[in-house]
């Protein structure tokens, strides 16, 4: 894979040959060269639609094994991270290429991290701005919040220990991409926005996950319309959680999700 991803260009910009390729290197690197060649040579300027998720089936559909599709996420991570010394008209080509493809497909194979940033890379040569403004209001939301939310979290902790139920919990903030993405998405403020701060509380039974919810809306009031049981009714995908937002100190607004560690390893 490393060696691949070494040689991933040079059937394209150089004078070397497949022929040449599989000589010296062996036919296993030089069938995940020519899987990255064949890749290179499907875009979205060949259609003006957005491909979105035809695209996607096509690239995993044309690659037989999948470091071929590691080794593009790789490539195409370092030129986002490098895409300020192409011109803007080209800036823009690959990074709605990158948020419209390349991200989910890191998605689709859990790469999380990765997902998340090529959104970030992509978000700030798309729309700079949004992102800038997003970014200030999240600086000010953490220096108002930061003792909030720690303590929210000795206070949960403290509360599950009394009843004596095993459990780890771990805080997450959402990223600008996505927070804007959610705002467009249902056309609201980021101040109506429930989960950009939140916590995962992850047990060792289902019975314990229902406990939870009981003494977390005992302790603290329950936001109507935002309780969502996946556990009794898994989505789709087989994702199983329970959803619940609550009303914490000084009215924040805090999103649980609460799941076994096993439904953790699944999502």
């Amino acid at each position: 894979a490393i060696a691949a991803g070494l040689l991933h260009d040079t059937i394209e910009d150089t004078i070397t040959s497949i022929n040449e390729i599989t000589e010296t290197f062996g036919s296993q690197i030089s069938e995940l060269v020519q899987g990255l060649t064949k890749i290179s040579k499907f875009s979205l300027k060949m259609n003006k639609q957005k491909l979105g998720e035809n695209y996607r089936k096509l690239i995993l559909a044309s690659s037989k094994d999948l470091r071929v599709i590691l080794i593009k996420l790789a490539d195409r991570l370092h030129n986002m991270r490098t895409i300020n010394y192409l011109p803007q008209d080209k800036r823009l080509v690959i990074a709605k290429e990158t948020i419209e493809i390349y991200a989910p497909l890191s998605g689709r194979l859990g790469i999380q991290s990765l997902k998340e940033e090529l959104e970030e890379l992509s978000f700030e040569v798309i729309n700079s701005k949004a992102r800038k403004v997003i970014l200030g209001k999240l600086h000010s939301l953490a220096a108002d919040s930061s003792d909030l939310i720690s303590g929210i979290q000795k206070e949960l902790s403290k509360e599950i220990l009394r009843h004596k139920i095993e459990f780890s919990i771990e805080g997450r903030e959402k990223k600008p991409y996505s927070i804007w993405h959610k705002m467009e998405r249902k056309s609201i403020s980021l101040e109506q926005l429930s989960d950009i701060y939140g916590f995962r509380i992850i047990l060792n039974s289902i019975d314990d996950c229902y406990r939870i919810i009981g003494i977390v809306h005992q302790k603290w009031n329950a936001i109507p319309g935002r309780f969502k049981d996946y556990i009794s009714t898994p989505k789709i995908n087989d994702y199983q959680s329970i959803h619940t937002t609550i009303l914490g100190p000084e009215n924040n607004r805090i999103e649980l999700q609460i799941r076994t560690s096993e439904m953790h390893d699944v999502a």
